[in-house]
């Protein structure tokens, strides 16, 4: 079953969530929305260090460690620091992230630099977070993983054809994984659409992809945090759920 909420009042002996990439935006709303559920949650980024301490302090008895998860040594730091702190580790959202904005057609631009800090972070940081946090997942009797990935793995879209691919290997590692660590751990992904952070917001190049998200799909808007937020709370409250991957893109893979 899923861990258990604090009494009201109280946050001794609460579970304990880890989120990557968390000092901003997406992530950052899915720490805030965790706390809200009664996890104590552990704040993180590679660079962002006064946002992440900032938006530390403003959930109850959250920490941040600064980290950069794609690095092998540092994540395996991230964890071990967050079970020394609170003894225990119950969730682990993967959503720290990369990307470039380059136009699939231009190959040249996605050179093999660019592949390797893509693929870098998003799936090798994914998966060495990953297994140095298994062993404390499968102990707390709960554990789960929630990856982070996009539409862009499974739709021929996406800011970079490299970030394409790196959400298609996240969604295939979760399928794996879930197959693996079960039925100590379940293992489980949430695939954005657009959703508006400061990034898209001030970005050209996902100014025409909005516009034609709010009057093509089904729910005529792009989406928000809130909604990627809700969605991973969701799949963490899903017992029964392991091995998939939850589309919230406002109905975009129908078109």
């Amino acid at each position: 079953m899923a861990a258990s909420a604090p009494a009201p009042g109280s946050r001794t002996g609460a579970p304990v969530a880890l989120v990557t990439g968390s000092s901003s935006g997406i992530g950052q709303t899915i720490a805030q929305e965790l706390a809200t559920e009664g996890y104590r949650v552990v704040v993180n980024s590679a660079r962002s260090v006064k946002e992440g301490e900032k938006t530390a302090a403003e959930l109850p008895d959250a920490l941040y460690v600064r980290a950069d998860v794609s690095d092998e040594e540092e994540s395996r730091r991230l964890v071990d620091t967050a079970v020394t702190h609170y003894g225990r580790l119950d969730v682990l959202v993967n959503n720290a992230g990369r990307t470039r904005a380059i136009p699939h057609a231009d190959l040249t631009s996605a050179t093999p630099g660019v592949w390797r800090e893509i693929l870098g972070l998003n799936v090798i940081g994914t998966w060495q977070t990953t297994v140095a946090a298994m062993p404390h997942l499968a102990a707390s009797g709960s554990g789960c993983v929630i990856n982070v990935s996009s539409i862009a793995g499974s739709r021929p879209a996406g800011s970079s054809i490299p970030y394409a691919v790196s959400k298609a290997a996240i969604e295939h590692m979760t399928r794996l994984l879930a197959n693996t660590v079960g039925p100590h751990v379940r293992v489980n992904a949430v695939a954005p659409g657009l959703i508006e952070t400061p990034w898209t917001r001030n970005s050209e190049f996902f100014a025409p992809i909005a516009e034609h998200v709010r009057t093509t799909t089904p729910l005529r808007r792009t989406g928000r945090p809130e909604d990627v937020a809700a969605a991973v709370t969701g799949l963490i409250h899903a017992t029964y759920a392991t091995g998939q991957v939850l589309l919230v893109d406002g109905g975009a893979h129908l078109l």
